[in-house]
């Protein structure tokens, strides 16, 4: 996977599309947005396409955070505990 910053000079879009061709492009802006230019194809096994969304997931640090830290918390909660949460007064 390759990554391009749009903080210098922007190359063509012909160019990224390109290398898209080749790798898994990723391009970040000057105010740190990162985006992920792929090429599509028409493939017509889907465990391909699940196999490559798998490995675009684990590549994917900011993802891997938030589920981790989801998985830290409690699975449920009681009525009582989302109202203390939400700030609402018992009904």
């Amino acid at each position: 996977m390759k990554t391009i910053d749009l903080t210098a000079a922007p190359p063509r879009t012909e160019d990224i599309l390109q290398l898209a061709e080749r790798d898994h492009l990723v391009v970040r802006t000057p105010d740190g947005k990162a985006f992920l230019i792929t090429e599509v194809d028409d493939a017509e096994d889907a465990d391909e396409d699940f196999a490559l969304e798998v490995a675009l997931t684990r590549g994917n640090k900011a993802l891997r955070e938030l589920l981790r830290e989801r998985s830290r918390e409690p699975g449920r909660y009681t009525l009582e505990q989302v109202r203390q949460e939400l700030g609402l007064a018992e009904l």
